[in-house]
């Protein structure tokens, strides 16, 4: 990579922070008059890769060393960008409710902490290659875990499962996004209101639809239990869901039992549908694939089963016309690409993506093909190494302009999620990247419709009629659903089924 201008690199030993800290303390850093880029990270051998990719040149470093990178126009600036590292790393370290500082030393693992507490749940935000050593040490104390932390390898989860099934914990996770417990939102959960349903969701994105569209609907939740995605694949079987449904069948606030998930083996949803039987509690499954209905149409069975009115969906704007052309998706959430997938396959055909619906479809490093193509940007293999796009949406912005200038599609489909933990503004930097994006096609002789799925309620943090007015005044058509938003889409391109 050729880089330009006055490089600074420095090591801080012992010094320790937590990978989302570290994100804020980057991005103040180069908030910096005079600073072009910023990385500051613990020195892991990903973090180190990332740092080197940006054109750093690294000192030999521990695990347990911080690096300090950043690069600026000329010398002149360092102070003040070296002096912004230390104000942000001061304001991370505080604990206090007050602002102040704590005079308690923080616990460096997951043991130390439960000496300190009787709380009955463990959330794990760690590089996925360590997430399995502090999961375990929860469920050696007798806790509950959500692991936060994705890229981890299959073979810790399976591990992690067993043992908490002999001993009758929960692992929610890997790369469980969202959970409801006890009210409080953990992960990128919405704002939504008690009520009778309890959810276990092998999908993060997912569950967020359904909580946002029963909240639309005036239904509100007992409980959200994420696994994580790879639950009901067959190598791990479901072992969490069953724990979760187990669970969820002995609250008594809880009526109806739903279960989200991306698409399953088979087997496994063959095998969750017998254990249902078993239950006292009714259960209704979500399970995406083929010909099976979407999660709007779960949602709206939900609402059936409880005697509650199938409200309109919200729908804001309306997108330019296009003549034909090609759909172009770029997701943040998983579950709602997959879901997308879906859709589109059944009136286009082949549609290719990172995530594909079959391996013959995968996209190559480049991201392009000749046809409909679906981005899951919240892939683990797009998030090593940086945050997740709910929280910096910086390659689907780049990947939206490159589609608008290069016509790679006239249809743009896109989803925004929304709830606590996510980007305090997306339309902030979305509305106007759309507009530009429209501008620039109109500039090449071409019409781009852009249609987006906004996911949120109106007590989240971002208000989702506050964020849909804004991306539908910049030129897109908004919906609260995303299957909506995904038929919407193929109907401007003259593909709707």
């Amino acid at each position: 990579m050729t880089t330009t201008g006055f490089e600074h690199v420095e090591l801080r030993r012992g010094a320790y922070a937590d990978s989302v800290a570290l994100l804020q303390v980057s991005k103040d850093v180069a908030a910096v008059e005079g600073v072009t880029a910023a990385q500051v990270a613990m020195a892991t051998d990903l973090n180190r890769d990332v740092i080197a990719q940006m054109g750093f040149t690294l000192p030999e470093s521990t695990p347990n060393d911080m690096i300090v990178a950043v690069r600026l126009n000329d010398e002149s600036s360092l102070p003040a960008a070296l002096e912004a590292v230390d104000a942000a790393l001061t304001r991370a370290s505080r604990r206090g409710d007050d602002g102040a500082s704590s005079e308690i030393e923080p616990p460096r693992t997951t043991l130390s902490a439960f000496d300190r507490t009787d709380a009955g749940l463990a959330l794990v935000s760690v590089p996925g290659a360590s997430a399995a050593v502090e999961a375990a040490d929860a469920l050696d104390a007798g806790r509950d875990v959500m692991i936060f932390s994705d890229n981890v390898p299959i073979e810790h989860e399976i591990a992690l499962k067993q043992l908490a099934t002999e001993r009758g914990l929960l692992v929610m996770g890997p790369d469980c996004g969202t959970a409801v417990i006890d009210g409080i939102g953990l992960g990128f959960a919405n704002a939504v209101r008690p009520g009778p349903v309890g959810i276990v969701a092998a999908s993060g994105t997912g569950c967020q639809q359904l909580l946002c569209l029963l909240d639309h609907a005036g239904v509100g939740i007992s409980a959200a239990l994420g696994v994580g995605g790879r639950d009901l694949s067959e190598a791990v079987s479901a072992l969490s869901t069953r724990e979760a449904m187990r669970r969820l069948d002995e609250d008594a606030s809880t009526e109806l039992i739903v279960v989200v998930s991306k698409p399953p083996a088979a087997k496994v949803a063959e095998e969750l549908r017998e254990y249902a039987a078993t239950l006292t509690t009714p259960v209704q499954f979500a399970l995406l694939g083929s010909g099976q209905p979407d999660l709007t149409s779960a949602a709206e069975a939900v609402l059936e089963t409880l005697g509650r009115p199938v409200p309109e969906w919200p729908h804001h704007g309306e997108t330019a016309q296009v003549d034909g052309g090609r759909l172009r998706g770029l997701f943040v959430g998983g579950t709602l690409c997959d879901e997308a997938m879906l859709i589109a396959a059944e009136a286009v055909g082949d549609v290719y993506s990172n995530i594909p619906l079959e391996p013959r479809l995968e996209l190559g490093a480049d991201r392009r093909a000749d046809g409909t193509v679906m981005i899951d940007f919240g892939d683990d293999g797009m998030t090593a190494g940086r945050a997740h796009p709910m929280i910096d949406p910086t390659l689907r912005l780049e990947d939206l302009a490159r589609t608008a200038r290069d016509g790679d599609a006239s249809v743009v489909l896109l989803d925004v999620v929304l709830g606590h933990g996510a980007e305090d503004d997306p339309a902030g930097s979305l509305a106007p990247a759309i507009s530009s994006a429209v501008e620039t096609a109109k500039a090449a002789g071409r019409e781009l419709a852009v249609v987006v799925a906004c996911v949120g309620t109106q007590d989240d943090p971002q208000q989702t009629g506050r964020q849909a007015e804004a991306l539908a005044a910049a030129g897109a058509e908004v919906f609260l659903s995303n299957a909506q938003a995904t038929r919407r889409a193929l109907s401007l391109i003259g593909a709707a089924r």
